[in-house]
């Protein structure tokens, strides 16, 4: 897996190759990154990385000069190697190793982008309480945006808040955002 894009463009990350872990691909990171680049300014946003894996996403958004970055993950050997690669890379990560339902339930932070990478062989009822638990607990900003990546082959098009999806080669990312309302207050 390598940076594609910013302060570190063109390094390569070597995860070990015990980590539970299925990185986003770099074409796949690529495009989503051409979207977000052109709606937020990235050096002025908050993201939280759930499922964060080997931190693929995260060490993006700190290339392209994010600042607020937390990553949550419930496998130890993950956070590790977030800590070890954001300390070689001088990148403010911050990780927590917890179970990213639990996590969700307890959390009161805002964040800007909130980008999830579940196991694609979650069940769908395993997807939806990623956006139920974001959106009951306002954890995005108003202006903010969920992104679940997953499968060609699961569909969240059904669940609350749901806006969109792209698709690049097998790897899907499903959009959410909150409702607007055309009534005034």
């Amino acid at each position: 897996m390598r940076i594609v894009s910013g302060q570190f463009k063109g390094r390569r990350i070597t995860a070990p190759k015990k980590l539970p872990v299925r990185p986003t691909t770099d074409m796949a990171k690529e495009a989503l990154f051409n979207i977000l680049n052109n709606r937020f300014y990235l050096d002025d946003i908050s993201v939280l990385d759930l499922f964060a894996g080997t931190g693929n996403i995260s060490y993006e958004f700190a290339s392209r000069g994010t600042e607020n970055i937390l990553c949550v993950d419930q496998d130890y050997g993950c956070i590790k190697f977030i800590n070890e690669t954001a300390q070689s890379f001088e990148m403010d990560i911050q990780t927590i190793k917890s179970d990213v339902f639990k996590f969700l339930e307890k959390s009161k932070q805002q964040h800007t982008i909130i980008f999830a990478d579940p196991p694609y062989d979650f069940p769908v009822e395993e997807f939806s309480k990623i956006p139920q638990l974001v959106f009951e607990n306002k954890l995005l900003e108003t202006e903010g945006l969920l992104i679940i990546e997953h499968s060609k082959h699961t569909d969240l098009s059904h669940l609350a808040n749901y806006t969109h999806s792209k698709s690049y080669g097998g790897n899907m990312f499903s959009f959410f955002e909150h409702e607007t309302s055309n009534e005034e207050e």
